[in-house]
């Protein structure tokens, strides 16, 4: 089988994606359907409200995907469906929707860790990334950094100790009243602040200590906010700006700690969420050219979650001959490196 073809699904959080995709990295034809404006009044994911979307989405855009690619199930070689982790309603809401399809069109199906859509994601977009890469891998729920050898080849060599930067972007960006989702709020703040203006606290950097800790940087932000009466639109943006700022250097000195950590490593690679913020991404590009690394990232529509890279990374795994039954459980926890001891704090991100 020279060019498999695979129908991805992805239901983890609040994106619904359909994907399908060729082992040529062709994107025959994909769907993604957002819910911000159903959880937009909370100011945050509401789980529930995420499942029944997903629940009332799904079999509707895989028919779209089908009908757009002109091809029928008996035409797919096999279904990767997020198996985790996640939440765990939507997880389950997807996961079933892939062993129902693999079960009545008798195909394989690959049951994907969503966090290895992420980090496989680059070589779905750069056909010249090869083994070994040191990946950051940064989201609303996870900021780590993994030596990565192979198809299922993960060695945790940092992770967070609290909260994640992601949903350290997104507290930071409630606080500020910002809007929701926060990440790229901030971010489009942050472009017309001062970054110099607030002397925010850079947790960890310079520690022999290899982890992750974003929850003091938030607590500065509040306590900067609570600081200032009748906030200008100016001096959110230069706090936005300032909190960008602190993150990056957190971000680039962990991650500079991580490649003489992984010497083999050939290459630096970003996926996730956050890896969508430019200037995360430009001072991840000029740590990588110091070291004289390549630097890859997806591009910024590939970043956030999505079906084709689950597509592609049940793409990986079955050239590998790597299936699963469909016993394969949903998981709200799901680590790529499970050997990993658990780090000090939170442990439970890792």
């Amino acid at each position: 089988m020279n060019n498999p073809l695979v129908l991805g699904i992805e239901s983890s959080c609040d994106e619904t994606a359909v994907a399908l995709v060729r082992a040529d990295r062709t994107i025959v034809a994909q769907r993604i359907a957002s819910q911000d404006d159903a959880h937009r009044p909370f100011g945050g994911v509401v789980p529930e409200l995420a499942a029944r979307a997903h629940a009332d989405r799904l079999a509707p855009m895989i028919a779209e995907v089908l009908t757009e690619a002109g091809v029928g199930l008996a035409d797919v070689d096999a279904i990767a469906g997020t198996a985790g982790p996640g939440l765990i309603g939507g997880v389950m809401v997807g996961l079933v929707t892939a062993k129902a399809l693999a079960y009545a069109a008798g195909k394989p199906l690959i049951a994907v860790n969503h966090l290895e859509g992420h980090a496989l994601s680059p070589r779905l977009a750069d056909a010249t990334l090869n083994f070994p890469y040191l990946l950051l891998l940064v989201s609303g729920g996870h900021c780590q950094l993994l030596g990565v050898t192979g198809v299922g080849q993960y060695r945790r060599l940092a992770t967070t100790i609290d909260d994640a930067v992601g949903e350290a972007f997104d507290k930071s960006a409630k606080l500020l009243g910002l809007g929701f989702p926060g990440g790229p709020a901030l971010e489009r703040a942050a472009r017309t602040g001062n970054a110099a203006r607030f002397a925010l606290p850079r947790p960890l950097v310079g520690s022999d200590d290899p982890h992750f800790s974003f929850a003091g940087l938030k607590s500065a932000v509040l306590r900067a906010r609570n600081g200032i009466t009748d906030a200008s639109p100016q001096d959110i943006a230069d706090l936005a700006a300032s909190f960008q700022q602190a993150a990056t250097d957190c971000l680039v000195d962990r991650t500079a700690r991580a490649i003489a950590a992984f010497p083999q490593a050939s290459a630096l690679v970003v996926a996730g969420g956050v890896a969508a913020n430019l200037a995360i991404r430009s001072a991840l590009a000029a740590l990588a050219g110091a070291h004289g690394l390549k630097f890859a990232a997806p591009p910024l529509w590939l970043c956030t979650d999505n079906a084709a890279m689950i597509a592609w990374a049940g793409i990986e795994r079955f050239q590998a001959g790597d299936v699963d039954d469909l016993h394969a459980p949903a998981r709200p926890r799901w680590p790529l490196d499970p050997s990993a001891e658990a780090a000090r704090g939170a442990g439970v991100k890792a």
